[in-house]
């Protein structure tokens, strides 16, 4: 195969696992709706993907896997942090007046990181698909050609959320009304506490 044909064949494969409706996505869009910091919150989720799929295509996620331990503290954490996010979206539901999507950002630039960051790194499924999915398929490939399909897969990274992070940021015209908002932000809350359940399920049941 060429270099080319490795790139595609990486950048088609994350683009396939990324494309799955998850909390980092929502966050990005909810993010590009608001108007709210969207260049640093789809960057940050980019260079956190293009990093973690980087780790996961030099072979290190094989090791990580192999302890449980790190699963299973690392998904506590997430639907800890996830429940509590929903819980927060559901309170500003009940306020929609408060949202304007013309109006000035809201979080500061600090909270926006925090919320970018631990929305990548305390997500289980994003450790599946860049160290084990993606770093797994790229274990048939050697030098240029590994590092072809690696640049490959962080290239859909860097496409996908600016995609939708400026995507979204045009339909607030259409979302400035609070009851859209309310409904956006219940489906949001819907969301982050069905992910919190498929989590945390393995270790309750």
């Amino acid at each position: 195969m060429s270099i080319e044909s490795i790139w595609l064949e990486g950048f088609v494969i994350s683009i396939a696992l990324i494309f799955a409706i998850g909390p980092q996505n929502v966050f990005v869009l909810r993010q590009g709706l608001m108007k709210e910091h969207v260049f640093i919150t789809c960057l940050i989720c980019s260079v956190s993907d293009a990093f973690l799929i980087g780790v996961g295509v030099l072979g290190l996620g094989t090791f990580l896997s192999s302890i449980d331990e790190i699963a299973m503290w690392m998904s506590i954490m997430a639907t800890i942090f996830l429940t509590t996010y929903g819980i927060l979206r559901i309170k500003s539901s009940l306020n929609p007046e408060s949202i304007n999507v013309e109006g000035d950002s809201s979080n500061s630039i600090n909270a926006t990181v925090f919320s970018a960051l631990a929305f990548t790194f305390l997500n289980p499924h994003v450790y599946v698909d860049t160290l084990l999915l993606i770093g797994g398929t790229s274990s048939r490939y050697l030098g240029d050609e590994k590092l072809a399909f690696g640049a490959g897969a962080a290239s859909a990274s860097f496409l996908f959320f600016f995609s939708i992070g400026y995507g979204a940021k045009f339909m607030s015209p259409i979302l400035n009304n609070p009851k859209s908002w309310q409904i956006i932000d219940l489906s949001i809350a819907a969301i982050m506490f069905t992910v919190s359940f498929f989590i945390i399920s393995p270790y309750l049941f």
